[in-house]
């Protein structure tokens, strides 16, 4: 095919100007349509303020690029006098090249709408790479078969039927793996894990919900480690997630004082105390409140009080508690309100 090719070029050489005269217009043409297009694809979108160019310009870069020089090449070879066979053998080409691109834009499309706007639609999947794969799975899946049917000319059908005959043996093969899949499909459908919340394995294991993939959920602990679970064991295990109902979540303080304190002013101090360092210390809310309670209560050698307030991460907890934690202990001493010493064991006992 390709000497054939080389010596109709050969010995036509006169009667290809036509035809490469069209192609280099075609592509000259494309190339300017194409900077007009990203031109208006740039401009954000009145209603969402989303920028169309982060989901189609990114996807079409390449291929466009292509698909210009596709176009070029069949109008050229259509109107050249090359032999029948070199036009259906080029025709096949450029279809395959077509469905290929095509497809690879579909799916890097698909998975960037995806991202875009689940984020910002109520009710939406959560964003993860498990939900980024399946759309562009979906895509790639449609792609092959129409290149299988359009330029090889197999029957779909028959493709279809053996893969339902080999199936179950894929199946079994690759049991851990489809588990883990649908097992992380029903962790982002059920929502009851979102990426960014903070949650903990009854194993033990806590940390952020960085991604939720095909295989595995991946966790970031308040270490910065990364904790890979595999979605099948995440599935089956106990989790507590310290965002929902909602993400701030409230902690307490227990403050035990001497006897000889009044509660009244312990209680004021404390409240006191939270309400002056809102806004100071990062984390802590101001709505709901900071509120002491008189709860433990009465203890063998003091009176426990707790001070109960609310932060907007769970992470934020620790800050807060050891911030709180200074500025109660300098406030009682500026007050004369003393803590429960701490029993010191006897020689004896040790």
């Amino acid at each position: 095919m390709i000497e054939q090719i080389a010596k109709y070029l050969m010995e036509n050489w006169r009667e290809l100007v036509w035809p490469a005269v069209l192609f280099a217009a075609v592509v000259a043409t494309g190339w300017v349509l194409r900077h007009i297009l990203y031109a208006r694809l740039r401009r954000p979108t009145p209603s969402t303020g989303i920028r169309i160019d982060s989901l189609l310009i990114e996807s079409l870069h390449g291929p466009l690029l292509l698909w210009i020089l596709i176009l070029g090449i069949h109008l050229a070879v259509e109107y050249s006098d090359l032999p029948r066979s070199v036009t259906r053998w080029s025709a096949k080409v450029l279809l395959m090249l077509w469905i290929v691109s095509l497809t690879l834009v579909l799916s890097r499309l698909s998975g960037r709408m995806v991202r875009s706007y689940s984020t910002r639609l109520e009710g939406a999947l959560p964003v993860s790479t498990l939900t980024e794969v399946l759309a562009s799975l979906v895509i790639w899946i449609l792609g092959i078969l129409t290149l299988l049917e359009q330029v090889f000319d197999i029957d779909i059908r028959a493709v279809l039927a053996a893969l339902g005959v080999g199936g179950l043996a894929v199946a079994l093969a690759l049991q851990d793996t489809l588990s883990n899949l649908f097992a992380g499909f029903y962790v982002s459908v059920a929502r009851q894990i979102r990426i960014g919340d903070f949650v903990k394995i009854d194993a033990g294991q806590s940390g952020y919900v960085q991604d939720i993939g095909w295989r595995s959920t991946t966790l970031k602990d308040l270490g910065g480690s990364l904790v890979f679970i595999p979605n099948s064991k995440l599935a089956q295990s106990i989790v507590t997630n310290y965002n929902l109902p909602q993400r701030p979540i409230g902690f307490g303080i227990t403050v035990p004082v001497t006897y000889d304190s009044d509660p009244s002013q312990v209680e004021r101090l404390l409240n006191e105390v939270a309400a002056a360092a809102v806004g100071q210390i990062p984390g802590l809310l101001k709505e709901p409140a900071p509120s002491t309670k008189f709860n433990p209560g009465f203890g063998k050698a003091s009176m426990d009080f707790t001070l109960d307030c609310q932060v907007a991460e769970y992470a934020d907890q620790f800050l807060v508690q050891h911030e709180l934690r200074k500025r109660i202990y300098r406030r009682f001493r500026e007050e004369g309100i003393h803590f429960r010493p701490q029993s010191v064991p006897s020689a004896d006992e040790g």
